[in-house]
């Protein structure tokens, strides 16, 4: 019998085990994991959830301001007080019948050029800021002339519309406690005021006539419009031009009559207006656009890419004006 017992015994220990059905681990529940991904759940923020929508949100309206400011003392040696009241000379009058020749043209100042640098002179005197473009703008601003969208005065612009245009982006910027330098108590949204700077080209429309009671050519500036010149994004290189505005020039004239122009030798009360400048034509410019041999209606710059030749075009069209008038006399 003990024989017995022990093969028994022997027979059990030499068995193999059976296999699993399923060849998966069995699973161990952790009683804290489920707890742990409820809790990280429960840190991230809600959608829509903004941080700075309890912030106190401030408003700085100031921007660059083209209201003159007077000197409350006498800031000459003589009294100018007449150059208020000086008003342009009527253009003599032009009949349609004596119009033997009559030419559009549109052309560009640089306001960067040398002979243009009087357009750009940074001072402040009673009738406020010296620069070209910031006269052009209190003029328009005032209600003193109307800003038009086009360069044939169809359309005119209200103020509002031209401070849209004239107005820089809006910028937010975080308001930090003065105690506490890392803590935001508030949120100042303001506006890049306009610089008159931006604007560095001027472009006029005018018309040639040839008047054959007076055997003289005459030359009209019929508008003034102002150029922004555009950038490709985050670069310094320029991709053109913008329309701002137009304004009609004989309605700028009174204005204009009336500021005068920064002159280096400095003549006392024989300085020039802005009116003689223009009429005096002591500018310089580059033609960009005529009605002469242009049926298609097209900028110079739309048929002729190169640069250089764009300015021998120009040089060209302003040749044929001259040579028609000079064709006229006999020796």
């Amino acid at each position: 019998m003990a024989v017995a017992a022990l093969l028994t015994v022997d027979a059990n220990a030499q068995r193999t085990p059976k296999k699993r059905k399923d060849n998966t681990p069995p699973t161990t529940t952790n009683p804290t994991e489920g707890n742990e991904q409820q809790q990280n759940n429960n840190n991230q923020p809600p959608a829509g959830y903004d941080p700075n929508a309890n912030l106190p949100v401030t408003y700085d309206t100031t921007s660059n301001d083209l209201t003159p400011k007077k000197s409350l003392r006498q800031d000459n040696a003589f009294d100018k007080s007449n150059l208020t009241q000086r008003t342009p000379l009527p253009y003599e009058h032009l009949r349609w019948d004596d119009a033997l020749y009559a030419e559009k043209v549109w052309r560009e100042l640089d306001l960067r050029e040398k002979m243009n640098k009087i357009f750009m002179y940074e001072a402040v005197d009673d009738n406020g800021s010296q620069i070209f473009v910031n006269m052009l703008m209190k003029a328009v601003q005032s209600g003193e002339v109307t800003a038009f969208t086009d360069d044939r005065f169809t359309e005119p612009k209200s103020i509002a519309d031209v401070q849209q245009l004239t107005s820089g982006r809006l910028d937010t910027n975080y308001v930090f406690d003065t105690k506490q330098i890392d803590k935001v108590v508030g949120l100042n949204v303001s506006r890049a005021s306009f610089d008159a700077k931006s604007i560095t080209k001027i472009r006029l429309k005018e018309e040639w006539v040839f008047d054959r009671e007076s055997s003289r050519m005459f030359v009209r500036i019929l508008g003034i419009g102002l150029l922004k010149t555009e950038y490709f994004p985050n670069t310094t290189k320029e991709r053109g031009t913008s329309n701002l505005f137009w304004v009609y020039y004989p309605d700028l004239r009174p204005m204009m009559a009336k500021a005068e122009v920064y002159n280096p030798k400095n003549m006392g009360q024989s300085r020039m207006t802005w009116e003689e400048l223009f009429e005096s034509r002591m500018f310089s410019s580059y033609i960009v656009k005529s009605t002469l041999d242009n049926p298609s209606n097209k900028m110079i710059r739309n048929y002729i890419n190169d640069p250089i030749l764009r300015l021998l075009e120009g040089d060209n069209i302003k040749e044929k004006i001259f040579n028609f008038e000079q064709d006229l006399w006999s020796y």
